[in-house]
């Protein structure tokens, strides 16, 4: 943000405020776009913020036009000085095993009139494909009846508790607005150990279990007997 004197705490706040309004912002510009997250890396030079989507051609746009209009909003909306805000748009690596897309995914099938059931089986069965280790699918609203129900879909091995909560799950939350009123979905996603730190987290599960190959036993040679 601007560079204005403020205490720590002040500092904090207005930075989460920063980051939860844009957030917002490329949330309802770029959901078509497979938006997927959003990045801030403040830098003594300029403040750099890097968008994560599916699509990275539709957010740049022709000539990456729409990018520059972003960017200029951002800047006009957070008093940025001329020049020391730059967007860039990152291709997801795995759009199967990112919570945000699948959660967008499931919201465009809805929309479009899929059947509940249906769609939520076919988003299960892509992030098990793409190597998650767990997935689950909560959709809760006016479904078929007039009652409001919740059906909640599973597969896979899933955590819900304790410290790797923080590393192996992904989760995200929309809304759609349907006819006959609004549903609600949660998606989480529960990823894979990955020593490379590509598709899941370096960090292994505390309670895994390495098992050692045993040593091969050595040959002792013949005792010496003295006369």
């Amino acid at each position: 943000m601007a560079n204005v004197t403020m205490s720590k705490k002040r500092k904090f706040v207005a930075d989460g405020v920063f980051f939860a309004e844009l957030n917002e912002l490329l949330t309802r510009e770029l959901a078509e776009d497979g938006y997927s997250g959003v990045e801030v890396r403040v830098t003594p030079m300029r403040t750099e913020i890097i968008i994560r989507a599916t699509r990275t051609q539709s957010v740049l746009g022709e000539k990456g036009r729409r990018i520059r209009e972003l960017t200029f909003v951002v800047q006009k909306r957070f008093g940025f000085a001329e020049g020391s805000v730059e967007l860039y748009a990152e291709k997801v690596a795995n759009r199967g095993l990112c919570a945000v897309a699948q959660c967008e995914s499931l919201r465009y099938k809805l929309v479009g009139g899929l059947a509940v059931r249906r769609a939520c089986y076919g988003v299960l069965r892509f992030v098990m494909e793409s190597g998650a280790k767990g997935c689950e699918v909560i959709v809760s609203g006016k479904l078929r009846a007039q009652r409001a129900k919740s059906m909640k879909f599973k597969d896979g091995y899933m955590i819900s508790s304790g410290a790797p909560t923080k590393e192996y799950i992904d989760r995200a939350v929309r809304h759609v607005m349907l006819r006959q009123g609004v549903l609600g979905i949660k998606v989480k996603i529960m990823l894979d150990w990955d020593p490379t730190g590509k598709n899941g987290p370096k960090m292994p599960m505390p309670d895994m279990v390495k098992v050692l190959v045993p040593k091969e036993d050595e040959e002792l040679g013949k005792p010496y007997i003295g006369k």
